[in-house]
């Protein structure tokens, strides 16, 4: 089921938001000091192309330098990606078809507004990492 609704998606939207993250990852190694920026949009959008069976966590090993980072990639490019997801995923739940595919359109939302100090894993693998603990 997975892969008909990765098939589905990818003809629908996943190529379109995929193109989006790779201009912007393009844009962000033009320049030497957004490189991190430019990995993480080229993370996003192989995440972008095939995202059923695979899910986001936020690493606890991520720091201030994280922070910073994620601000500015949300004033440059996560609102913009943001509004494509969101975008897609009002076109996509105009179909009783289509609402799975919206859903996870607006479950991407979040990793595009902050990529920084996410990872992107298997939903096998996600099941299994422990929570995060709050500092003591």
């Amino acid at each position: 089921m997975k892969t008909i609704l990765n098939v589905i998606w990818l003809v629908l939207c996943g190529f379109w938001m995929a193109l989006g993250y790779i201009a912007a990852g393009i844009i962000c190694c033009i320049l030497i000091i957004t490189i991190p920026f430019g990995i993480a949009s080229f993370r996003i959008a192989a995440y972008a192309l095939w995202p059923f069976g695979r899910t986001v966590v936020r690493k606890p090993t991520a720091g201030i330098g994280s922070a910073i980072g994620n601000v500015i990639w949300l004033i440059f490019a996560g609102i913009w990606l943001a509004i494509g997801h969101i975008f897609f995923g009002i076109l996509l739940c105009c179909t009783i078809i289509g609402i799975p595919l919206g859903i996870a359109s607006f479950k991407m939302i979040p990793v595009s507004l902050l990529p920084l100090g996410a990872e992107i894993v298997d939903t096998d693998r996600g099941a299994l990492v422990p929570p995060y603990k709050a500092a003591a």
